[in-house]
This record gives C-alpha cells, sequence and structure tokens, in this order.
C-alpha cells in the first residue's frame, strides 16, 4: 500500500488493484436518518451552509450526493447505487417526502433541502467567501446561457471552467485529461449535472481525484440557465414541486412518478423501511 497525497483535498491509497479514498473529516458526526438502506442526512439548509463553510478545505475531493425519491428507491433495488450514495460525505433530502418521513421518525431538524436552493445559496455568498465554481456535464448551450446568467444575476462571481462531456463512454485518456483540466483551475465547487444515475456514479469514480467538493446536481443547471422554471414557492413549501415538473414533462416523469413513488409510500411509509 502506497499513500498519496493530492494537495490537500483527500488523500488516497493505492495498490494496483484499487484507490481508497481516505476522509479528513468525520462523517459520523453528519445525523441521518436511514430511508430505505440509504443514509440521508437529516439536517437543513442553515446547517448544510455552514458545515460546508467550516470544512470545506478538508473535504474537496469528497461528493454530496442530492437524494430524492427516485434515487432513494433506485438505491433499494440496487445494492452498488445504494452504496454509491452511502459513499460520500453525505446524500441530503432533496425530496420533501424523504424529510417528512425523518421528521415521523424523530429527525425533527430536517427538512427538505433542494439541489437548486443549495446552489443559489451558495452562489449569493460566492463573491464574498471566494468561492470559485467549475460546471460539469449538460450541453454547450446550456453551459454558456447558465455562464451568463450567473455572471449576470451574481456580478464577480468566480466560474473557473466548465465542460460538457460527449454522450458515450470517455476513454481513459480523455478521462485523465478532463480531471487535469478541473484541478488546474483550483475549483472549490465542482457541479456535476448529469442526471441520475450518472452523476453519481461519475463522482464515485473521481473520489479523490477532483480537487473541488462534487455536488449532483441533475436538473440544476437547466433552471439557472433559465431552460426551465422552478416550481412557484408556495410549491415548493408544501412539496409539490414534483407535480410542476411533471406538467413540464409528462413524457418522461409520469411513468417514473408513479413507479417510484408508489414503492415509496409502501416501503418507506406503510412498511417503515
Amino acid at each position: 500500500m502506497v499513500e498519496k497525497d493530492f494537495g490537500g483535498h483527500g488523500d488516497m491509497k493505492a495498490d494496483s488493484e484499487k484507490i481508497i479514498y481516505q476522509r479528513k473529516v468525520d462523517k459520523s458526526l453528519i445525523p441521518t436518518c436511514n430511508i430505505l438502506r440509504v443514509n440521508i442526512a437529516a439536517i437543513n439548509m442553515g446547517w448544510l451552509l455552514d458545515y460546508l463553510d467550516k470544512n470545506l478545505s478538508d473535504i474537496k475531493g469528497d461528493y454530496l450526493c442530492v437524494s430524492n425519491v427516485h434515487t432513494t428507491v433506485m438505491s433499494y433495488e440496487d445494492s452498488s447505487y445504494c452504496a454509491i450514495q452511502n459513499g460520500g460525505l453525505m446524500a441530503i433530502p432533496d425530496g420533501g417526502p424523504l424529510s417528512s418521513v425523518g421528521n415521523r421518525r424523530g429527525y425533527k431538524d430536517m427538512h427538505r433541502t433542494t439541489g437548486p436552493s443549495l446552489m443559489e445559496e451558495i452562489f449569493k455568498i460566492s463573491v464574498e467567501k471566494g468561492y470559485r465554481h467549475y460546471f460539469y456535464g449538460s450541453t454547450e448551450e446550456t453551459l454558456e446561457l447558465l455562464y451568463e446568467k450567473l455572471n449576470e444575476s451574481y456580478p464577480g462571481i468566480q466560474i473557473t471552467g466548465k465542460y460538457s462531456p460527449p454522450f458515450r463512454q470517455m476513454t481513459e485518456e480523455e478521462d485523465t485529461a478532463i480531471i487535469k483540466q478541473i484541478n488546474e483551475t483550483k475549483p472549490d465547487f465542482v457541479w456535476i449535472g448529469l442526471g441520475a444515475p450518472k452523476q453519481e456514479k461519475w463522482m464515485a469514480d473521481h473520489q479523490g481525484k477532483i480537487a473541488g467538493l462534487m455536488l449532483g446536481v441533475g436538473a440544476g443547471f437547466d433552471y439557472f440557465a433559465g431552460n426551465i422554471k422552478r416550481a412557484p414557492q408556495w410549491m415548493q413549501k408544501h412539496n409539490l414541486e414534483w407535480v410542476y415538473r411533471l406538467m413540464q414533462d409528462p413524457k418522461r416523469l409520469f411513468s417514473r412518478y408513479f413507479h417510484t413513488n408508489t414503492k415509496f409510500i409502501w416501503n418507506a411509509v406503510v412498511k417503515r423501511r
């Protein structure tokens, strides 16, 4: 076993078979509620922002999953994906039903913490804090729109780079090159917009290799680029954002919501798994 240091953003232990990420913070201090085998962080936005700010230098190289009913049910049915959800720094409760289940199980400070809301809160303090951002995923067009909108909404924000990966498996050489490109920009946050489960698998594969904290935010790029709109605040507050998303894209989402929501209610709510 040879221990390697990756410039202050996480240690790795490697042999000829595998690379193991050595976390610098005590993950057990993060409160969690196990829902369908996924350790969902029993937190709220204020707690999360404070944690990220205090520990940012020590959690670079790690990843954060933005978990909802869909990803939690997928994890329940796929042990390898469940290991990925549980293998990062934390899986935050993006879906309202997750925080509702957590509240019923005694975690009263657990509140819905969505990916887009987290992005917005971090963007708002980025100039003051000097945070640096890299965006990986989506299309070139969306990334350009995202870049323009963020600079317009948050003057002075530091966007160090963006990359739209090809819609195919990248070669080892291509992957090595993009890791080098990302790390040379010295990002604090590396936002991953590949959609679930692809983005979580990508983050797990690159744990310890990337110089910033990776966050898989799904449609977050499209929201901030202006491609799609978020639900009104009253719908978000009452856990109805999924209804708004369904109205926007019924063909793609109806079957997914019907099957995963039904399974979630039966297993997590009725059977308390």
